[in-house]
This record gives C-alpha cells, sequence and structure tokens, in this order.
C-alpha cells in the first residue's frame, strides 16, 4: 500500500524573518516555498529589499503585517528582538555582500540565523559569526541545498558504513553554461551581481557554485582537504571575476579529488556530478537526475538505487516525500534542510540537548570550511596555480 510522508517536525509553528528576497529575486522565493512545505514556520517580517517600496510591495502580496516590514536590516533585527512575539530565526537571501553584516546584526540580537552561501568575503568574518552564534547559544544553517537530497544521505551512510572501502579518487564537477556570452551587459540582475566584486566578492565561479561541489563532497564523503591547487580564468569579455574553474585537491588521510566549475559551457544546464572511488566500489550522483544512485562494487554488477525504496539506509529512506518514481526534486531538498533546521530549533527551545541527527543541516562550520575553500583557490590562482595549505 502507498502511503502518505509522516511530518518531518511537530511542534509549534515557528516565526521567521527574510532579509532579501524581493520582486525580482529568484532564491528568496525558493526558500520561502521550500519553508512552507512542512508548515514549520510562518513568515512574520521582512527587509525583502534596500528599496523600501519594493520591500512594503513584497510584503503585501506575501501577508507581512506592514509594521514588520523594515528599511534595512539593522531596523528590523532591533525592531523584532523587542517584540514579545518576535521572530524566531531570520533567513538572509542577499547577495553575498551583505551576508556577514545581516547574519551579525540579528546574532548579536539574540535570533538564530539561516543565511545563504557563500558565508562572507574573508575567513575572519564567517569565524566571526560562527563564534558569535557559540557564545549566544544560537543555531545556525548555511543553505548548502545538495545535501538535502535523500540520495546524498544514501551515498553518506555508505561510506560511513563502509561499503565502498577507504576513499582513494574523488571527483566533483559543476558546469554551467549562462554566463558563456555577457549577460551581465544585457540586463541579466543576477548575472551583474555575480560578476561584480562588490556583491560577488573574490570569486563568481568557485565562489557561487564551486563551493557546492566542495560542501557536498565534504558532506558525503566527510574528507576535509588539507592542500589545493587551482586555476580560475575569465573568458567573458571585461569580466572582473572568475567564470571556469580547475582545482585539485589533496585530503587529510591520503585522497585526491579534481573539481571543476564552469559558467561557459555551452550544452549545460546546471550539471552538478559527483563521483566517489574507494579500494571496494565508487558512487555516482547528479543533481540533474537526483533520484538516482549509481553504485558499483567490486565483482558485482552495477546497481542503480531509487529514492523512496525500501532497501535505502534510514536516514535516505525517511526523506522521501512521495512514493519511488514520482520525482523529488530542488525544492524538496531545500525543505528537507529547513525541516531539520526547524525541528532542532523546537527541541532547542524546549531546553533539550541537540544530538548530531539534529543537527543534519549544514551549520556556520559548513559555511566557514566554504569561504576557506573559495579563498585559497583563489589565492592559489593569483600565485601561479600554487599548492596552497588549508587551514582546518
Amino acid at each position: 500500500m502507498i502511503e502518505g510522508k509522516e511530518t518531518l517536525s511537530g511542534g509549534a509553528v515557528l516565526r521567521y524573518g527574510m532579509v532579501g528576497g524581493g520582486a525580482g529575486s529568484f532564491i528568496g522565493e525558493v526558500h520561502r516555498k521550500a519553508v512552507a512545505f512542512d508548515n514549520t514556520a510562518r513568515l512574520v517580517a521582512g527587509c525583502f529589499s534596500r528599496n523600501f517600496q519594493n520591500t512594503l510591495a513584497t510584503g503585501a502580496s506575501l501577508g507581512v503585517a506592514g509594521e514588520r516590514l523594515y528599511r534595512d536590516y539593522e531596523e528590523m533585527a532591533a525592531g523584532e528582538a523587542a517584540r514579545r512575539d518576535g521572530i524566531d530565526f531570520v533567513v538572509i537571501v542577499t547577495p553575498n555582500h551583505a551576508h556577514y553584516g545581516a547574519a551579525k546584526a540579528f546574532l548579536t540580537r539574540g535570533v538564530h540565523v539561516v543565511c545563504d552561501k557563500p558565508l562572507t568575503f574573508t575567513v575572519a568574518e564567517a569565524e566571526e559569526l560562527g563564534q558569535l552564534a557559540r557564545e549566544r547559544n544560537l543555531l545556525f544553517g548555511v543553505t548548502y541545498t545538495y545535501s538535502g537530497y535523500p540520495l546524498v544521505k544514501q551515498a553518506r551512510e555508505m561510506i560511513r558504513r563502509g561499503d565502498i572501502g577507504a576513499i582513494r579518487v574523488v571527483m566533483g564537477e559543476y558546469p554551467q553554461d549562462w554566463l558563456a556570452t555577457p549577460a551581465e551587459a544585457a540586463g541579466n540582475k543576477q548575472a551583474a551581481w555575480r560578476t561584480d566584486p562588490r556583491y560577488a566578492g573574490i570569486s563568481n565561479c568557485v565562489g557561487d557554485i564551486g563551493s557546492h561541489i566542495e560542501h557536498t563532497v565534504s558532506y558525503i564523503t566527510g574528507l576535509r582537504i588539507q592542500s589545493l591547487c587551482a586555476n580560475l580564468q575569465s573568458f567573458g569579455p571585461d569580466r572582473a571575476l572568475d567564470d571556469n574553474g580547475e582545482v585539485l585537491v589533496r585530503y587529510a588521510g591520503g585522497a585526491s579529488g579534481v573539481y571543476w566549475c564552469s559558467q561557459i559551457a555551452v550544452g549545460h544546464d546546471n550539471g552538478l556530478k559527483v563521483r566517489i572511488f574507494g579500494t571496494k566500489g565508487s558512487i555516482e550522483w547528479e543533481q540533474e537526475n537526483p533520484n538516482y544512485l549509481k553504485v558499483a562494487l567490486l565483482g558485482q554488477p552495477v546497481q542503480i538505487l531509487s529514492r523512496g525504496c525500501g532497501y535505502l539506509y534510514p536516514p535516505a529512506a525517511r526523506l522521501a516525500r512521495i512514493p519511488s518514481g514520482h520525482p523529488e526534486g530542488y525544492y524538496e531538498a531545500f525543505a528537507n534542510l529547513y525541516a531539520a533546521f526547524g525541528a532542532a530549533l523546537t527541541k532547542h527551545r524546549a531546553g533539550l540537548a541537540l544530538t548530531e541527527d539534529d543537527l543534519d543541516f549544514p551549520t556556520a562550520a559548513a559555511g566557514i570550511d566554504g569561504v576557506k575553500f573559495i579563498n585559497c583557490c583563489v589565492e592559489s590562482s593569483q600565485r601561479g596555480s600554487v599548492w596552497v595549505e588549508l587551514d582546518s
């Protein structure tokens, strides 16, 4: 019999606010829909844009009360912290340059944070936010989306259980083609800020999608990068930041890896793929075909595991929202992160100790690792593609 999925987290509905995500935003709407999947939190406040009229219009369209629409994130952090019914957590979905300031404003006022990636421009900023969260006993989530997919959980659990043996080699790639032409000069808002160092930081391609390779590999394998050698390139005319990058990786323990990310790879939409080769087998997962996991074990036929089937390990099995064969994807993965964060926050608010399983979402530590990776890639490339040690 086909049965429906149980609610991922119980308890009272949390209240949240959003910084960024106004009219014209892509990712803000994705976050709002993902939070709504499991009805664990309700949007009650926002500073959706630097343009207050945009904030007012967005808030009205989302049913947010006018007195809880703010001109900037500082005003919002102070205003919500002073309310008896203030927000339980804030979601930050601005361009990269505002992540640090917005997150710090809410953390210093005792508000839990979920922030888009990359977390900050500099390692020092990222570590400061992590320290603030620890000192104030606050939860901090970073939305590396792909760790929310059920088959990514399955791959992680298989490696933890030793199913493919000791890891030898990792291959990660993430090709796109949306910047193969100068889209930033043609009025594309996303292209304009992502290729501008004032808003994106020191890297575009590696910061935007290369960091997803780093986190997805780290999450699945548990490997820590010891050193890397990067070659970052900019093929777009007058483009200040990278739109293509190749990275050689050495992990603590002896494994090695190769990462390639590109936004000028014609014919590719959003092709994140991770292949992991061990002493007893290999695992392969593709974001554009996320409901299946390719597994090859020595001396056995290649297997294709399917989301929603009874043979999956519990961490993957419990995330299936609909039966196998009915596709799930990006929204559901995002929703899984928010379900985990919301359940942990509800438990935390009840004064209960959180376990490792409760914290199975990207935390500030993952955000810090991502910023270290980005900065080391840029440093390596600028120094002539030399090997750079990561301070982990």
